[in-house]
């Protein structure tokens, strides 16, 4: 990539740094042009630095390994976009819901299941109201060994988001969890054994992985969580059992394997195109922070108007973050990964304040994206 635009990126970098990001890196790939940058630290205790090559928590990237993951058994005949999830796991999704929400409503988040997680994090049950939660779950679940079942029960069980079908969407992990129990139902292994062999093995990934412990094996930044200003200072939770999220948010992964991975998946390589075709069409989905975003089947639309249009996906765990956006002629890639969330301190009427990061990461997305600098504040 020449001079001026990798200088940009990474002064951009370390906005987001200066702006009170402990660490970021990334991957940009302009044609067959790569950059790779980092700013900060991975690690606040020690001052090591960041890195590209860094392991890191994607979240809810996960989403998108996992639904082509469904899309490849959809191709086997094994299962139906359009068939009801009763049909393969009428036990935890019974009766007249479990006819009523199809495949295709699991993977596009329109099934009307909400989330399980408030039930199975207390303090966090009026997220997201958040001056009526408190972190101690965190601390209370860090080893706990979740059973993705009872999990699914939990969001079967709570008030619906919604009717099956209904639009717009409401994202909710319960989807994701009943997904991977249907890859194990209709492949007799386990949703993590498949996705590792099937699709991270497919892409050629070396250093994605879902994890079996409660640790980032390999290089990997800390992961400070704030909490809205009720954890300071930030504490580290890399160290955490995913089993509540399992193959709707666990995976670990690096910005270049990320990159690679959308850049198959959108040739074709992954899932054949008529399938890629599946996962683009999409609709409104209501995000966890109220946010309606264009979502197909595990991957996100986004429009940026005379640059064209980017498909991929984020996710946030606690302490993490990550983006992965490739444009739809993969000519432009970027991916990004952070270690704070939720640094905004909330008001008196318990909203969150806006921080420094809220305008800093949205003008190097844009760079990213498609050169576009940040305009200038007078």
């Amino acid at each position: 990539m020449s001079e001026p635009p990798a200088a940009a990126l990474q002064a951009a970098l370390d906005d987001v740094h200066r702006a009170g990001m402990p660490g970021i890196f990334a991957e940009v790939r302009d044609g067959a042009e790569v950059w790779r940058g980092a700013a900060g630290v991975a690690d606040l205790d020690t001052g090591r630095p960041a890195g590209p090559e860094l392991r890191h928590r994607v979240g809810s990237i996960t989403k998108a390994f996992t639904a082509a993951a469904v899309l490849q058994q959809v191709e086997q005949g094994r299962i139906g976009l359009d068939t009801p999830i009763g049909h393969y796991l009428p036990r935890l999704v019974p009766d007249a819901r479990g006819e009523a929400i199809t495949v295709r409503m699991l993977l596009g988040h329109t099934s009307g299941l909400a989330d399980y997680l408030p039930y199975a994090y207390p303090s966090l049950r009026d997220f997201p109201a958040v001056a009526r939660t408190t972190p101690a779950s965190l601390d209370d679940h860090r080893f706990t060994r979740f059973d993705p079942v009872e999990l699914i029960g939990l969001g079967v069980a709570a008030p619906p988001a919604g009717a099956p079908g209904d639009a717009p969407g409401v994202y909710s992990n319960t989807n994701y969890l009943l997904l991977g129990q249907l890859l194990a139902h209709v492949t007799g292994t386990s949703a993590e054994r498949y996705l590792t062999d099937q699709v991270i093995g497919r892409a050629g990934l070396r250093d994605t992985t879902l994890p079996t412990g409660t640790g980032i094996d390999g290089p990997h930044s800390k992961h400070y969580e704030a909490w809205f200003g009720m954890i300071d200072p930030p504490r580290d939770y890399s160290v955490f059992d995913m089993s509540w999220v399992g193959p709707a948010a666990s995976l670990i992964s690096t910005v270049g394997d990320l990159n690679r991975f959308f850049g198959l998946l959108l040739a074709g390589e992954i899932v054949r195109p008529s399938s890629l075709a599946q996962m683009q069409r999409t609709g409104p989905v209501i995000s966890f922070e109220g946010r309606t975003i264009e979502y197909g089947l595990g991957l996100h639309r986004v429009e940026l108007p005379g640059h064209g249009t980017f498909w991929g996906h984020d996710g946030t765990v606690w302490g993490g973050g990550a983006m992965s956006l490739t444009r739809a002629d993969r000519g432009r890639q970027f991916s990004i990964a952070v270690n704070l969330m939720r640094p905004n301190r909330i008001d008196a009427a318990g909203r969150p304040l806006r921080h420094p990061l809220d305008d800093a990461l949205p003008a190097l997305y844009r760079l990213a994206m498609a050169g576009i600098p940040a305009p200038t504040r007078r």
